[in-house]
């Protein structure tokens, strides 16, 4: 059977794509909470942690060892509405501007996974606001906790607790944190990849994915941590007398620098870094391993790259 009549339909390709996602966040959650932990360190006018290994302790020890995969339903949630939407629209754009013996040009790629980034993004802003939330709350003392009891617990109580609204709070840096995410990596991956096998000394497979995509997560971690820390502490905060913490991502910027110090605008830096390239990783392996197992199994064909 020949590659034109036997290929993956869209919709496997995006329910693969975010379980993929899924199976990733499995794995780097406690990267997460630990990130979220360091950003939100200093809203409380202390600094809670001196660094990411004395914050992953201090979980542990204070709030046991599984805490830190607090807020995993929220995550497998993210990844299944986040990373689908993007995936399954960035697909739809390629499809609709790429014309016969055409290929899109760098720019226009890189265009349409900024557009498939904030689009997505957007549709798992309300996973994302859960998944702040539910990684922060061991941090607060006990009376101030919301201790909610999973994701749907969470969106639930938020939508009736505080407005449907809500879900989508901090929307507008998450839809640009995700822009900036998405440019950066298309930016930089391709080319550290390129130079890498120019080199001559690292041949394409899994090795050199790793490689590029750990220098490509430098990269986006430098660039779009800020537009972070902003998203996460507005989406934390708590409306005391109806006056919200933080106005905007400005206003976060401000009190941060303000506060903390301009560095603290990277607070997490080696947490979101150490998650970003092998979650990526681990993401394209699975990927690569269910789509060929797709391949074999119910087109029974055999092919040598399943992506």
């Amino acid at each position: 059977m020949s590659g034109e009549t036997a290929t993956v339909p869209n919709a496997v390709k995006f329910a693969f794509g975010g379980t993929a996602g899924m199976g990733a966040t499995l794995v780097v959650q406690p990267l997460d909470l630990v990130k979220n932990r360091m950003q939100l360190s200093g809203t409380t006018g202390k600094k809670e942690y001196r660094s990411s290994m004395h914050a992953l302790t201090s979980i542990i020890k204070n709030e046991g060892f599984f805490a830190i995969y607090n807020g995993l339903s929220a995550g497998l949630l993210r990844q299944a509405t986040y990373t689908t939407t993007r995936l399954g629209t960035y697909s739809f754009l390629m499809e609709k501007f790429t014309e016969k013996d055409k290929p899109l040009s760098f720019a226009m790629k890189a265009g349409l996974g900024m557009a498939a980034g904030g689009i997505g993004s957007f549709v798992g802003t309300p996973a994302e606001l859960a998944l702040i939330r539910m990684t922060g709350d061991g941090r607060l003392p006990p009376e101030q906790r919301r201790n909610y009891k999973g994701v749907v617990n969470a969106l639930t109580r938020i939508t009736k607790e505080e407005g449907v609204l809500t879900l989508w709070r901090g929307c507008t840096p998450t839809v640009i944190r995700a822009m900036v995410v998405n440019a950066a990596q298309l930016a930089t991956y391709s080319q550290a990849k390129q130079a890498l096998l120019a080199s001559g000394k690292v041949q394409d497979g899994i090795f050199c994915h790793f490689l590029a995509s750990m220098i490509s997560g430098l990269a986006t971690t430098i660039a779009s941590m800020p537009v972070d820390i902003a998203k996460t502490r507005i989406q934390s905060m708590k409306v005391i007398d109806g006056k919200p913490e933080y106005k905007n991502a400005f206003d976060v910027w401000g009190k941060v620098i303000k506060n903390e110090g301009v560095f603290a605008l990277w607070k997490g830096f080696t947490p979101y870094y150490m998650r970003l390239g092998p979650h990526t990783v681990l993401t394209f392996i699975i990927l690569e391993q269910m789509n060929a197992a797709y391949y074999k199994y119910v087109l029974k064909q055999e092919v040598t790259s399943a992506l």
